[in-house]
């Protein structure tokens, strides 16, 4: 019917303009059960949009008549400029928070990661929503992301009347390299630390974005808190060497953490050299209370990576080969790929000094 009102929530989505901010936004504009989704960040964007930055004073503005806000403007790749990247990472999310609550939004969805929970030897396999969040409170985006948690446990005792959930994904895929962990699948090499029982878990985007809509879209007291997104269960390093088509560098723990700690002392990467933990150790997640309120996977572990690389197989070869020669001399990815990258350059260093 010509003008007639469309029923439903309005959302608003910041970190719209790219990766998982972009799918969330268009599975959201695709939704029956929401009536506008407005896309909210410093880059142009398409339809209904809100180009501003998080720490606008008039992000308040932004948000009346919104019904709930999904936060995924969280930065976690390795920043040489860690301060920075600290401040924009917590007073985003600080501000965003602030902002929904005085526009009398109804929640706030904040997606963080499971890195929070830091990678031991004596996880339980899987960790459920409710497990402690043990990650080294450093100076790096796991350290910002221990912090974005806080102050969502904090907004939610001092902002009455407002839900607060906090997603925890597993590494995610299909929209870019939002983790390190992502951007390594596309190196030439994977990295293998020499008798560990690596335990690889993924979350499709689509996963991701479909956690985002039920949590947005929950009635008062469900959904309220942390819960995890991921596949069910997990692949082992054989398998994932398999489904990529890629071999692995193997190195024993002492000598990837001595190199590690190296290249971060260095300045070659930013990343810290205890991301090699989650290499070492379990950090598998269950996915009890989102399953409770209806959402299931679309994607298993392997399915999640065959379409991750046949998307970075359609961007072509400098988005392929960026995280090698980004990792090392840019930082833009981890300590994993950025000990990949450096053997790479070792090898053909080698090559041309006996050719």
């Amino acid at each position: 019917m010509p003008g007639a009102v469309r029923p439903g929530r309005t959302v608003a989505v910041t970190g719209a303009a790219a990766g998982a901010g972009a799918a969330v936004l268009a599975r959201l504009r695709e939704s029956p059960r929401v009536r506008r989704a407005i896309g909210v960040d410093p880059e142009p964007g398409p339809g209904d949009w809100r180009r501003t930055g998080l720490l606008d004073p008039g992000l308040t503005g932004v948000f009346a008549g919104v019904d709930a806000v999904a936060h995924l403007a969280v930065d976690l790749a390795p920043d040489a400029d860690r301060t920075g990247q600290r401040q924009r990472n917590t007073r985003a999310v600080q501000t965003v928070l602030t902002a929904a609550f005085a526009a009398g939004v109804r929640r706030v969805v904040v997606v963080g990661s499971a890195l929070a929970y830091g990678a031991y030897a004596d996880n339980p396999v899987p960790l459920t929503d409710e497990a402690p969040l043990r990650a080294v409170p450093e100076a790096s985006a796991v350290g910002d992301l221990l912090e974005i948690e806080r102050i969502a446990a904090s907004s939610r005792r001092t902002h009455r009347g407002l839900a607060v959930t906090v997603l925890r994904p597993a590494v995610v895929l299909g929209a870019g390299d939002r983790e390190p962990m992502a951007a390594l699948l596309g190196a030439s090499r994977l990295l293998r630390i020499r008798g560990a029982d690596t335990r690889w878990q993924f979350c499709h985007v689509t996963d991701l974005a479909a956690a985002v809509e039920l949590a947005a879209l929950a009635p008062p007291g469900v959904l309220d808190g942390p819960a995890n997104v991921g596949s069910d269960g997990w692949l082992d390093h054989d398998t994932l060497e398999k489904l990529t088509g890629r071999r692995s560098l193997e190195l024993p723990e002492r000598v990837a953490v001595g190199m590690a700690e190296r290249l971060h002392r260095l300045g070659i990467t930013p990343a810290p050299p205890s991301e090699l933990a989650y290499l070492v150790h379990p950090w598998v997640v269950g996915t009890d209370r989102l399953r409770e309120a209806g959402w299931r996977p679309a994607y298993g572990n392997a399915e999640a990576v065959a379409d991750h690389l046949g998307r970075r197989a359609e961007r072509g070869p400098l988005a392929r080969n960026a995280t090698v020669v980004g990792g090392v001399v840019g930082g833009a990815a981890g300590a994993a790929a950025a000990l990949v990258g450096t053997a790479a350059l070792v090898r053909r260093a080698r090559r041309r000094k006996q050719g």
